[in-house]
């Protein structure tokens, strides 16, 4: 009896996402779930073909760090990741997810205070739980899968509020008990955004505590922390340990700043590891990093939330209090210094538009004003809006962090202003083209693998991340030669070449590298 496909794809090379050699095979889909079929598929009924002579057929990517949980309202189609080949993104990062937070004003509060990095579409901010925005999400149908982290700013903000204070045992137990609500509602884990207040006002207890419920701890660290080196990672591992959860260190990469080279923070990691501590990191594979501008001022300023915030910027008190810890930081200098590697997006005050794309030097060159006071006034014109775009991953040791076995891929994809790091467009066909076929840096299979199945693993999506039977038909067609991303710093917002097909659940998503307009994408709710 001839059997019916939803789609067979033949003729292409399967990379399953094992990390084992590629094959020759086909792939069906029925019923959006996948079937490997070995042998002529001359006989096979199917509603669609695709013939991926030439190319390879792996598992859809995940990106295991993206900033779209609030603009992906605006945008849902998501191009600059479908056509890069995610299939799947993780959103909540950084600690600053936007539920559950029960109070609406709180949710304002904190969409506006990271409006530079998250950005803020006009659409009407009506959840309150976990659910309910999970629920909004997947009313949206997305182009990609989403997979949701719990920031522990949201959590502060319910349990305490916005001040810089310890938490109590009776905050902390609040706190756990929203986590416990948000992990059966749905979310996957624990994020942590320690330079981002009110988040980054929680201590190494507070965070293992939470971590002890929430099994999963995805950190961006406390980078200030110590030696402002090992010491922040030596922190996250930390948690892990008194928390007897898994870390994820996320954008873990070598600043040319630090003190020392690549291999004593790998080395943290690979002994964890040995000591039997589950540690996996992930990292983006450009050497430009984006945030909001608002990380220039020493968080606590940032106390209380936006209002508060604004009127410190405004007082000349706190500026020359700002100045004096920024001269010891060493980022104020003679000349224009650190200011010309600051370039600033997603201006909307019609004076301010010609910046768009130019750096904090040139604005201070231009006004001819003491450098803080040229910062502070951005920002409050810009109503704290204002995005950043600056040196991140030395170039020199990146590839140590692409290479490492337990290293995985993060975009950190920003979606607002007219020029975001590269890595937004480019960060997976990047590794694909440059480091893997032009560098040899690791195998086709190995990258497969650490887009993918590590990934999965480390999410707990259980039917993903392979090519297998039953599994969930995510899945990219590339062509290996050809494959490379096309974004720079100078020109970021530009697509890559190579991803020919893209499937989501079951859904061809991009076709011969153009979007097709489908939107198969669902929230992954934990199981």
């Amino acid at each position: 009896m001839t059997q019916a496909y939803d789609l067979v794809i033949e003729n292409g090379t399967v990379i399953d996402g094992s990390g084992e050699r590629g094959f020759a095979a086909a792939v069906g889909v029925r019923d959006q779930r996948l079937v490997v079929i070995h042998g002529e598929t001359d006989d096979l009924s199917a509603a669609q073909r695709i013939d991926a002579s030439g190319m390879v057929v792996s598992p859809g990517f995940i990106d295991l760090h993206s900033h779209s949980g609030l603009m992906i309202f605006a945008d849902p189609l998501h191009e600059p990741k479908v056509r890069q080949g995610v299939t799947t993104e993780v959103i909540g990062v950084d600690g600053l997810s936007y539920a559950p937070i029960t109070d609406p004003q709180d949710l304002e509060a904190l969409v506006h205070m990271n409006a530079g990095l998250d950005g803020r579409p006009d659409i009407a901010y009506d959840w309150s739980t976990v659910e309910s925005y999970l629920d909004r999400l997947d009313a949206l149908r997305p182009s990609v899968n989403l997979a949701y982290l719990v920031g522990n700013s949201a959590l502060r903000i319910g349990a305490i509020g916005w001040e810089e204070v310890e938490a109590s045992k009776g905050d902390v137990a609040n706190m756990r008990a929203m986590l416990r609500e948000a992990m059966e509602q749905g979310a996957i884990g624990l994020s942590s955004g320690l330079d981002y207040p009110p988040g980054s006002y929680a201590n190494t207890d507070e965070l293992a505590t939470l971590t002890r419920e929430a099994g999963l701890y995805h950190t961006h660290v406390r980078y200030p922390l110590g030696d402002r080196y090992l010491d922040p990672f030596r922190e996250a591992i930390e948690i892990g340990r008194r928390g007897d959860g898994a870390v994820h260190i996320t954008h873990f990469y070598h600043r040319q700043t630090f003190p020392g080279g690549p291999g004593p923070m790998l080395a943290l990691v690979d002994d964890a590891r040995d000591e039997g501590l589950d540690v996996t990191f992930d990292t983006y594979p450009y050497e430009w990093a984006s945030t909001r501008l608002l990380i220039m001022i020493p968080p606590w300023v940032q106390a209380g939330g936006p209002i508060p915030t604004k009127e410190c910027l405004a007082d000349s008190v706190v500026r020359d209090r700002i100045r004096r810890e920024m001269a010891d930081r060493g980022v104020l200098f003679a000349g224009q210094g650190a200011w010309d590697d600051v370039r600033l997006g997603a201006f909307t005050s019609p004076d301010l538009l010609r910046w768009e794309g130019s750096t904090l030097g040139d604005v201070i060159a231009d006004r001819g004003e003491d450098p803080v006071d040229v910062l502070c006034d951005l920002l409050l014109a810009e109503d704290l809006r204002l995005n950043q775009v600056t040196p991140g991953p030395w170039s020199e040791s990146l590839r140590e962090f692409i290479r490492h076995p337990v290293g995985m891929i993060g975009t950190d994809s920003t979606f607002v202003g007219a020029k975001p790091s590269p890595r937004t467009y480019g960060s997976f066909p990047r590794v694909l083209g440059q480091f893997v076929r032009e560098e040899a840096l690791l195998s086709l299979e190995e990258a497969v693998r650490s887009m993918t199945s590590a990934a999965a693993a480390r999410l707990g999506l259980a039917d993903r991340g392979m090519i297998r039977d039953g599994y969930a038909a995510d899945l990219v067609i590339f062509d290996p030669d050809r494959v490379r991303a096309t974004c720079t710093y100078e020109e970021p917002c530009s697509y890559p070449e190579g991803i020919e097909w893209v499937v989501i659940g079951g859904e061809v998503a991009v076709s011969n590298g153009t979007h097709t307009g489908a939107r198969p994408g669902r929230v992954l709710r934990r199981s």
